[in-house]
């Protein structure tokens, strides 16, 4: 039985990427600077010093891109929009018509190719104007200017865009951004990642409130926010190891849920944080509460969770789930499982209990995955890649997806993390997760043997 026969016939079936992962032309057609831009630029940061400058120069080969796609049979796209290339400064008064023009181009081929572009507002890409005059993500004027960008994509794009969601992994920008500084802007701090965080809660309430009052009517779209979460499995059966693992989901994800589904932060966060975290008055929980229309979740791998024994060696930046000092907690993996090459474990059932986890705590809402892959160290021999641990991986992943449907949870789609190789942040090009193989040195894309797999998947769906 073909697996996608185990799935809703109106699931949504798409792949995903971001604007600086891919886009390149850095430095064209009147685009600003984002503080990825200076990030890369700063020794040290980056693998290799290398940047998005090129990329995958998406912005020049989109066509090509969207071609490939629709050969692979997706009907949904997930991009995002740089905002720098729409506002240069940042500002809703610098529009760049080039910028619109680009965007406009990109959607108009994913409808015309018969895919339903997804768009997202911020993946990490802060108009540098921002950050040197305003203090980025820290100012209390920040969420106002992010508000203000939105309304232009809404009125530039809205009119075809019909799938929005407003901040792509608000965990990543707080704390790898401004708690452990591997990301930009490069800070290292103990309370900025709170300070940020609760602006970019208020950035994406602001957003929705603008989309819902203004154009939701008129269009007919639907609006929403991603956050990212690994599942943190009990490492024992003991009250101990069950209470870490339920407070470190709630420091990753309900963090950022519980405002938008419960009205406020959880109770262990105001216990951990203390006065480090700020306050949701009742001005912000009315903005806050309910500023979904369904929910976003980036998922990718599993570790155990126990109470904080004080002899754990320091967790990695990329495994602690955050904080550590403020959760209580250590976390592990199991030796035996299988690791990628961003060494994250591959547990699929992890996926499935994530999902019920969600179901149960916020009213089964509808989810989609919106990024869901692996990294492995692909190589392209006689044209063809044959990535097969990948393709097991996609295969596992969503077999566990069915279970929790068949479960009863409300999952409505899935998009595959990425559509093709590209700059992968502080990794630079040494990570791939692309189910397209990109040639860095001459742009040549290349389906590999997954992308060929997921074809043969959804030609019966």
């Amino acid at each position: 039985m073909n697996l996608a026969l185990r799935f809703p016939k109106e699931f949504v079936w798409g792949t995903a990427t971001s604007s600086y992962q891919i886009e390149g032309a850095a430095d064209k057609d009147g685009r600003g600077k984002s503080i990825w831009d200076v990030f890369c630029e700063t020794p040290g940061k980056v693998s290799n010093g290398d940047s998005g400058l090129i990329a995958c120069d998406h912005y020049h080969r989109f066509e090509e891109d969207i071609q490939l796609m629709a050969q692979m049979g997706v009907k949904a796209y997930r991009f995002s929009i740089s905002w720098s290339r729409v506002l240069p400064n940042g500002m809703s008064d610098s529009i760049n018509q080039a910028g619109i023009d680009f965007y406009n181009s990109l959607i108009d081929c994913c409808i015309d190719h018969g895919i339903e572009p997804w768009a997202t507002l911020y993946h990490w890409d802060l108009p540098q104007h921002l950050e040197e005059s305003e203090g980025g993500w820290l100012s209390d004027s920040i969420s106002d200017r992010f508000a203000d960008y939105t309304e232009v994509c809404f009125n530039a794009f809205g009119d075809r865009v019909k799938r929005w969601i407003t901040i792509n992994e608000a965990w990543v920008v707080a704390i790898l951004g401004y708690g452990q500084g591997v990301f930009a802007p490069g800070h290292n701090s103990t309370s900025e990642p709170y300070i940020a965080g609760h602006n970019l809660l208020l950035a994406h309430a602001k957003a929705v409130k603008v989309y819902r009052s203004q154009f939701q009517a008129e269009q007919g779209g639907l609006i929403g926010i991603t956050n990212n979460c690994d599942w943190r499995e009990p490492l024992s059966d003991s009250a101990q190891d069950k209470a870490a693992a339920q407070r470190a989901l709630e420091f990753f994800l309900g963090w950022f849920a519980d405002p938008i589904y419960l009205g406020d932060y959880p109770e262990c966060m105001k216990t951990g944080v203390g006065e480090r975290l700020p306050l949701i008055t009742e001005e912000h929980r009315n903005l806050i509460f309910g500023s979904s229309d369904f929910f976003g979740l980036n998922h990718y791998t599993t570790m155990y969770a126990a109470e904080a024994n004080g002899d754990t060696a320091e967790q990695s930046v990329y495994g602690n789930g955050g904080l550590n000092e403020d959760q209580g907690l250590d976390l592990s993996v199991d030796d035996s499982w299988q690791t990628t090459d961003m060494q994250w474990a591959v547990v699929p059932w992890g996926c499935r209990k994530l999902l019920h986890w969600i179901a149960d705590r916020y009213g089964n809402p509808d989810i989609y995955i919106t990024e869901n892959g692996c990294a492995y160290d692909d190589e392209l021999v006689g044209g063809e890649v044959n990535d097969t641990r990948r393709v097991d991986f996609y295969a596992s992943y969503l077999e566990e997806c069915a279970n929790a449907i068949d479960g009863g949870v409300n999952l409505k789609g899935y998009f595959a993390w990425s559509f093709m190789d590209n700059f992968e942040w502080a990794s630079g090009y040494d990570k791939r997760f692309g189910i397209h193989h990109v040639d860095f040195d001459t742009g040549e894309r290349t389906p590999k043997q997954s992308a060929k797999w997921f074809r043969q998947l959804l030609s019966v769906s």
